[in-house]
């Protein structure tokens, strides 16, 4: 929880000023998506390297990696600033990624542990977390420029310079204090080996990982289409205020109730995945971000108002999505394949990120802000078709994704 606060502080740069920085470096409104394209295709290689880290040495030691690369990425990004150096901005983008895919790979350690009845619990805790430093962290985007116009520094790079100290007190805490190791515990009281060590007795043959259930693709496909209209919307709104002469302030008020719409639901949503069941919730996603499309699509940039209104439901429908489409994956997956087939639909939600974050700003550049927003909507409707047609798929014979000899020694614990 500690470093999640932590972590939410250092993602809350990227997302609040990335692409005004951008804009006044590059001269051109056309290629604001770029940071957010940058910084979700260096958080997608980052799920993909800290799902393998945390596969072989477990989640203190992955994690904790994952948050110094980005904070080191975050101090490149205020020395591009200082050098007013395109190239190093965009390098240094890519590696502040690494914080961003770190962040949402700790939801995973939350169910390490977990009842399988509990999971959707379990992830809310970790995601709540976020939500002191990512509300914090756009509302001090004045005071930090303030601050580091002060050393000679563009104000724009404040929010980075809190992202690095931010990020690399993440991985401390992380390195320091994730004792026991919540992964290796859950394989231990499954009665499986831990990394590097004797293979399970029986002839001394290897052992067989078994593939993730369906349900684990239903999971990816609802998170990775809620990430896309997210992405889109937010990414371009900052862009879309400053029209109309808002301050910056402003910006990080809209974006900071976004954040928290985005993480604060959160214990709500995890008891509802818990008690309605995942695939309501998923559904209630699409449905919300619809609404968030169809509201930002009407909204002004000088209307302040319906822009609070549209991101903070944006944020909803977003936290929605991520945690009923997390318990889908956990669902489909045993300790053995857990963190891998995690790494590699996280590298496909910041994929799907980047490519939204890309493509918003050509698509506003071509046509409006209203015309991306409703776009974003629709595409997020697409949740309801896939999740009806998926409420039939069942586990095929023989593929059981919980084997009684492993997952119930952790479910039956007290």
């Amino acid at each position: 929880m500690l470093s999640q606060v932590l972590g939410g502080a250092g993602l809350a740069a990227g997302i609040t000023v990335g692409a005004l920085l951008a804009e006044d470096m590059i001269g051109s409104a056309s290629v604001t998506g770029a940071p957010t394209a940058l910084f979700t295709v260096g958080s997608a290689l980052a799920a993909f390297l800290v799902g393998r880290v945390t596969q072989r040495s477990g989640r203190r030691l992955g994690l904790g990696a994952g948050f110094a690369v980005g904070g080191l990425g975050a101090i490149g990004v205020v020395l591009a600033a200082v050098l007013d150096s395109v190239p190093l901005l965009f390098a240094a983008l890519f590696v502040y990624g690494s914080g961003t895919a770190t962040n949402l790979q700790a939801r995973y350690a939350g169910t390490d542990l977990a009842l399988p009845a509990r999971r959707g619990t379990a992830i809310s805790v970790a995601m709540v977390s976020t939500t002191a430093g990512a509300v914090a962290g756009p509302n001090l985007v004045e005071p930090m420029g303030d601050l580091v116009s002060g050393f000679g520094i563009p104000a724009l790079a404040g929010p980075f310079a809190l992202a690095a100290v931010a990020y690399l007190a993440a991985g401390a805490t992380l390195f320091a204090l994730l004792r026991p190791d919540p992964l290796l515990l859950a394989r231990r009281l499954n009665g499986e080996a831990a990394p590097g060590g004797p293979a399970e007795p029986a002839a001394n043959l290897p052992v067989e990982v078994p593939r993730p259930g369906p349900e684990a693709y239903v999971g990816a496909t609802v998170m990775v289409l809620t990430q896309i209209a997210m992405v889109a919307i937010m990414t371009m709104t900052p862009i879309h205020m400053r029209a109309p002469h808002h301050a910056l302030g402003d910006v990080g008020l809209v974006i900071g109730i976004h954040i928290a719409a985005m993480y604060l639901p959160s214990p709500l949503t995890g008891a509802l995945v818990d008690r309605l069941g995942r695939t309501p919730v998923a559904i209630a996603a699409g449905v919300t971000l619809l609404a968030a499309g169809a509201v930002a699509a009407v909204s002004p940039g000088d209307s302040l108002g319906l822009l609070v209104l549209a991101l903070a439901l944006l944020g909803l429908g977003w936290n929605f999505g991520l945690i009923s489409g997390t318990a889908l994956v956990v669902d489909a997956t045993v300790p053995e394949n857990r963190p891998r087939t995690q790494g590699t639909i996280d590298v496909l939600i910041a994929l799907a990120g980047a490519g939204g974050g890309a493509a918003s700003g050509v698509v506003m550049a071509a046509t409006s802000y209203g015309a991306l927003s409703l776009s974003g909507g629709v595409l997020a409707l697409l949740l309801v078709p896939v999740l009806l047609w998926a409420r039939g798929v069942r586990p095929a014979p023989g593929r059981d994704r919980r084997p009684p000899d492993r997952e119930p020694p952790i479910a039956s614990r007290p």
